[in-house]
C-alpha cells in the first residue's frame, strides 16, 4: 500500500532554474556543435566547397546560439576509409535529425532550416531516397 514519505522534502539547489527555451537552445547548439565537429571531420576525410560553407553556417548558428564560437576539435582520422566515410555521414544524418526535431521545438526557423539541409545532404552522401 502507500507509506507517507517519512524525511522532509528538500529543493534542489544545484542552481537557478532554467526556462522550457533556454533549455532547447542549450540542446540546439550542443547538436549544431557535435553537428559542426562530424562536418569539420568529413572536411578532412573528403574535402569540398559544400562541406566547407556548411562548416562555415554551423559554427555561425551555433555562436548565435551559444554566446561564443563553438570550440572546433582537429579531425583524428587521417586517411579515408569507405566505412569511416560511411559511418561518418550516418552519425551527422543522425544529429541533424535530432538539431532539426529541437530547432522545431524552439520554433527557430533558421536552425530548422540548416538542419533540414544538412539532413538531406547526408542523406544523399548514404543514397537514402528523401522526399519533401
Amino acid at each position: 500500500m502507500y507509506e507517507p514519505t517519512r524525511t522532509k522534502h528538500t529543493v534542489c539547489t544545484h542552481g537557478p532554474h532554467r526556462s522550457r527555451e533556454e533549455e532547447l537552445t542549450i540542446r540546439l547548439a550542443g547538436h549544431l556543435t557535435a553537428l559542426l565537429t562530424v562536418t569539420d571531420e568529413l572536411r578532412a576525410l573528403t574535402p569540398s566547397p559544400e562541406l566547407d560553407d556548411a562548416a562555415h553556417r554551423l559554427a555561425l548558428r551555433a555562436q548565435h546560439l551559444r554566446g561564443s564560437a563553438p570550440l572546433r576539435a582537429r579531425p583524428t582520422t587521417p586517411t579515408p576509409t569507405p566505412t569511416r566515410v560511411t559511418a561518418l555521414h550516418q552519425r551527422a544524418h543522425t544529429l541533424a535529425g535530432q538539431a532539426l526535431v529541437v530547432a522545431t521545438q524552439r520554433g527557430d526557423a533558421t536552425g530548422a532550416a540548416l538542419a533540414a539541409e544538412r539532413l538531406h545532404a547526408h542523406a544523399r552522401a548514404l543514397g537514402i531516397s528523401v522526399t519533401a
